[in-house]
């Protein structure tokens, strides 16, 4: 898979990672429950950018992220929930 530079942008109640492209941004949002579980609830590549791995980059991340931190992770979105299944090995970060 393709090297893409991911900015994480978070505050007190949720943040976003992104990857800045010449067609857009694309990006995964979450929300924070008590600080310890991230639900993910949006992620968008830009059309002209589908296909080439940006937004499982951006899950991978968020993978990476909630277990160096501790955290569990919530998919509500269709895509991070598909992800969930063809990598079993996450199933210990699911909330719930």
């Amino acid at each position: 898979m393709a090297e893409f530079n991911i900015e994480r942008e978070e505050d007190h109640g949720g943040g976003r990672y992104v990857i800045h492209g010449e067609a857009g941004e694309s990006e995964m949002t979450y929300s924070l429950a008590e600080g310890k579980t991230m639900i993910i609830g949006h992620t968008y590549v830009p059309p002209k950018m589908r296909g080439k791995g940006l937004a499982e980059a951006l899950v991978k991340r968020g993978i990476e992220d909630a277990r160096k931190e501790g955290r569990k992770i919530m998919p509500l979105c269709s895509f991070v929930r598909t992800e969930f299944r063809r990598h079993p090995d996450w199933s210990d970060l699911l909330a719930g």
